[in-house]
C-alpha cells in the first residue's frame, strides 16, 4: 500500500470521525446500547429456577408424617410455598392468575397409606404454559419425593434390624462452572451479541447515508479507491466495536464476576477478526441498501435474529432439528461465543479453538472482500 493511499485512507477515516462527531445520539447509543444490554442480560436473563411459587392443600394436615414430607419443599431453595387452602376452587384460582406455578395436593389417607407399606398418592398440578420451567419445576418435585422415598425405606429397613444397600454413590464434580452459575454462560454470550450487532448496526447505514445525503457522487469523483474506501470508514466504527468490547470484558470479569481464564492476547485477537467480518457485512449491507432505513432493518435480520436465535447463546444448537443446526454453522457469532466461553470458562487455547479462528478468518476476509466487490459495482 502506498504513501498517498495511505493517505486517502486517512482523510476518509478523520472524515467518518467528523461525522460520527456531529452526531452524538449515534454515538451514545453506540456506547450507552453495549452496557444496557449487559445490565439487562445479565441481570434479567437467568437459567435458574429457584423459589417456585407453590399452594398447598394438605388433607391429612394433623398427621406428623404429611407435615414432615412438607419439610422437604419447605427447606428447598426451589420451592416456596406462599399459601394453604382447602379447595380446588383457590387453587384454580391461583394458577389461573399467575399467583402460584403448582400446587401440591397431599389425600387425607396419605399417613395411613405410608404407615401401611402401601404407595402414597401425591397430586401435582403445574402450570405449563411455559413448558421449560413447568419441566424443570416438575423434575424438582421428583428429585425431593425421591429422596423421601429413600429415607423411608432406610427407616423401615432399620426399624426391622436390616441394612439397607448403599447402591450407587454418585460423586459429582463440575468443571469450570462449579456453581452452575447461569450468569457466567450468559454473559459472554451477550458480548458476542454486543459486538455483531453494534458493529453492523453502525456501519449498515455509513455508505448509505452517503447515498441519501448526495456526497456519495463527491467521493466518486475523487481520487480515492473502493478499497481505501472501505477501509477509511472501516477504522472509525472498529475503534467503537473495540471500546465496547473492552467495556463487556471489564464488566464481565469486575460486575458479574465471571472468572476469565485465558489469553488477553487471544482473546483480542480473535475478537478483531470477528469484528472486521462483522463491520464488514454491515458495510456490505450499507452498499446494497443503498437507503438508511433498509440497510439498519436488513442488519437487525441478518444479525440480531440469527445471533439471539441460532448460535447457541441461549439455545443448546444439539437440540435444535437437524436442518436448523446445518444452518448454525453459517452464523459467525457461532463460533465466537464458542471463542468466549473457551477462554472466559474453560482457559481455552489457540489449539482448541482452531477450528472457530480459521472460520472468523474467513468470515472477515469474506465480508470484506464482498464490501469492496459490491462497492465497485456502484460505482461502475
Amino acid at each position: 500500500m502506498t504513501a498517498q493511499s495511505l493517505k486517502r485512507i486517512k482523510a476518509v477515516a478523520w472524515k467518518e470521525f467528523v461525522q460520527i462527531k456531529r452526531d452524538p445520539r449515534s454515538l451514545g447509543l453506540a456506547l450507552a446500547i453495549p452496557i444496557f444490554l449487559l445490565l439487562v442480560f445479565g441481570y434479567g436473563l437467568s437459567l435458574d429456577i429457584d423459589h417456585v411459587r407453590t399452594v398447598v392443600w394438605n388433607q391429612d394436615a394433623t398427621s406428623k408424617l404429611s407435615r414432615d414430607f412438607l419439610l422437604n419443599f419447605k427447606n428447598s431453595k426451589y420451592f416456596k410455598i406462599v399459601k394453604y387452602t382447602d379447595n380446588y376452587r383457590d387453587i384454580q384460582y391461583m394458577i389461573d392468575s399467575g399467583e402460584v406455578m403448582m400446587a401440591l395436593v397431599i389425600p387425607k389417607d396419605f399417613s395411613h397409606y405410608i404407615d401401611s407399606k402401601q404407595p402414597a398418592p401425591l397430586q401435582l398440578i403445574i402450570d405449563g404454559s411455559d413448558a421449560n420451567t413447568a419441566t424443570i419445576a416438575r423434575g424438582y418435585v421428583s428429585s425431593v419425593v425421591s429422596s423421601y422415598n429413600i429415607q423411608l425405606i432406610t427407616n423401615t429397613l432399620a426399624d426391622l434390624g436390616l441394612k439397607p444397600t448403599q447402591g450407587i454413590d454418585v460423586r459429582s464434580r463440575i468443571w469450570f462452572n462449579m456453581g452452575l452459575t447461569s450468569t457466567w454462560f450468559i454473559v459472554p454470550g451477550v458480548i458476542a451479541m454486543i459486538i455483531m450487532i453494534i458493529a453492523a448496526l453502525l456501519t449498515s447505514i455509513c455508505i448509505a447515508r452517503e447515498w441519501e445525503r448526495g456526497t456519495m457522487e463527491q467521493l466518486i469523483s475523487t481520487p480515492v479507491k473502493a478499497k481505501e474506501l472501505i477501509i477509511g470508514k472501516f477504522i472509525p466504527y472498529f475503534a467503537i466495536g473495540f471500546f465496547d468490547l473492552l467495556v463487556g470484558v471489564l464488566m464481565a470479569k469486575f460486575l458479574f464476576k465471571v472468572p476469565f481464564r485465558g489469553s488477553y492476547f487471544l482473546l483480542f485477537f480473535l475478537s478483531a477478526l470477528f469484528l472486521t467480518g462483522a463491520l464488514s457485512q454491515g458495510i456490505w449491507i450499507s452498499v446494497v441498501a443503498r437507503t438508511q432505513l433498509m440497510a439498519s432493518q436488513l442488519a437487525t435480520l441478518t444479525t440480531m435474529l440469527p445471533t439471539v436465535l441460532l448460535s447457541g447463546f441461549i439455545y443448546p444448537i444439539f437440540n435444535m432439528p437437524k436442518f436448523i443446526q446445518a444452518i448454525t454453522y453459517f452464523i459467525p457469532a457461532r463460533y465466537y461465543i464458542v471463542v468466549l466461553r473457551e477462554l472466559f470458562l474453560k482457559g481455552g487455547s489457540l489449539e482448541s479453538m482452531w477450528d472457530e479462528a480459521l472460520f472468523l478468518l474467513l468470515f472477515a476476509f469474506l465480508m470484506f472482500g464482498l464490501a469492496v466487490k459490491k462497492f465497485e459495482k456502484k460505482v461502475v
